[in-house]
């Protein structure tokens, strides 16, 4: 089994990567690969909704070097996935929002069911928000959210500082411990019968 992370701060060695080791850490010990993507620093273009992913049931139809690797990992399979960002302005990142909005529209069916998990890291306040953001890709996705003793924040500001945030980090480790647990009791031929076609309703007359 293995695990994706993504970590969604443009500082490679910040707080969003000490909370994200600390997950893979238990991961790790449990015997399941985790591979981590950085996204980086440079611009991140957003969907604009052309729909060429849906017609030729294939990737975005704007070809960058990181969608490119994710979608590739995707493809060669996980088993999980934990998506972690610095708050800006009581939201995620938006390079990684505008990453996700991509990669969960044309690749949605390769993450169906995988259990997930988001992680926020914060000066002091609006960790519950982008929390709150960052989840709503996996539930608009048939996503089994990962559950831990508190919501997933962690706090610091200045890099290395969520070091010091020892029950943010205890709640990292709980995380991790729960992840292996839906793992290895959450087959994939369990997954439920008799899906529907999706119904789409617009209100607009």
């Amino acid at each position: 089994m293995r695990v994706l992370l993504i970590n969604g701060s443009p500082r490679i060695k910040g707080n969003t990567s000490i909370a994200l080791a600390e997950v893979a850490k238990v991961l790790e010990t449990a015997g399941i690969e985790t591979i981590t993507v950085h996204i980086g620093a440079d611009p991140m273009r957003g969907c604009v909704a052309c729909g060429a992913c849906r017609k030729n049931n294939t990737r975005c139809a704007f070809s960058d070097a990181l969608y490119d690797n994710l979608r590739t990992i995707l493809e060669e399979g996980i088993d999980g996935l934990v998506v972690g960002s610095p708050v800006y302005y009581a939201g995620p990142n938006g390079s990684l929002c505008a990453l996700l909005d991509r990669l969960f529209y044309s690749s949605g069916a390769l993450l169906a069911y995988k259990p997930a998990a988001a992680v926020a890291v914060c000066r002091r306040g609006g960790a519950s928000a982008t929390f709150d953001r960052l989840n709503k890709y996996f539930t608009i996705n048939n996503m089994p959210v990962v559950p831990s003793q508190y919501w997933n924040s962690v706090h610091g500001a200045a890099a290395g500082e969520a070091l010091e945030d020892l029950e943010g980090l205890q709640t990292m480790r709980t995380l991790g411990r729960n992840m292996v647990w839906m793992l290895r009791d959450l087959k994939r031929e369990d997954v439920p019968a008799g899906e529907e076609k999706k119904i789409k309703t617009s209100f607009v007359r």
